[in-house]
């Protein structure tokens, strides 16, 4: 059983950075850096209407993908095992729609919100994303599933 416990712990990407709190870590100092929020602004209707339509159908991407994940009995978690590659879904467009739709849901907001602070740090924010979660998960991904996993990633882009 101990080895099976460390087997377990050894099978994962080894992100340390959860991605929801790494964008909500970004997005909320950049609305305090600048934000229409801040001085109790609620912005233009259209701006408004904008970024929260764009937020919500950005998470009912996360959401989506997030139960493909569920569904097939793979972990969502980068820091877990990952059980299987996904191509379906939006998977068959994108290796990370999760993240893709975590940076528009980011974007959402800080349009809604008139915060250009927020935008100007997204950027930053996606180099951690890429740094600290993507480039490990896809090193661990290639390693667990080998040509599998390299096919997959030549046909399909990392983003959009």
């Amino acid at each position: 059983m101990t080895s099976d416990n460390a087997s377990d712990q050894n099978d994962n990407a080894k992100v340390r950075i959860p991605p929801p709190l790494c964008f909500a870590a970004f997005l909320i100092a950049g609305l305090l850096l600048q934000s229409d929020w801040i001085n109790g602004e609620i912005g233009s209707g259209g701006r408004t209407l904008f970024g929260a339509l764009l937020f919500a159908v950005s998470l009912c991407v996360i959401i989506k993908e997030a139960l493909a994940h569920k569904k097939s009995g793979s972990n969502v978690e980068p820091w877990k095992p990952t059980t299987l590659i996904l191509s379906t879904g939006l998977y068959a467009y994108s290796r990370n729609p999760i993240y893709v739709g975590m940076a528009f849901a980011y974007l959402g907001v800080a349009f809604a919100a008139g915060s250009f602070g927020a935008m100007a740090l997204l950027p930053f924010c996606l180099l951690v994303i890429y740094y600290r979660v993507i480039a490990l998960e896809e090193a661990y991904l290639a390693r667990k599933f080998g040509d599998e996993y390299l096919a997959y990633k030549q046909k399909i882009r990392r983003w959009l």
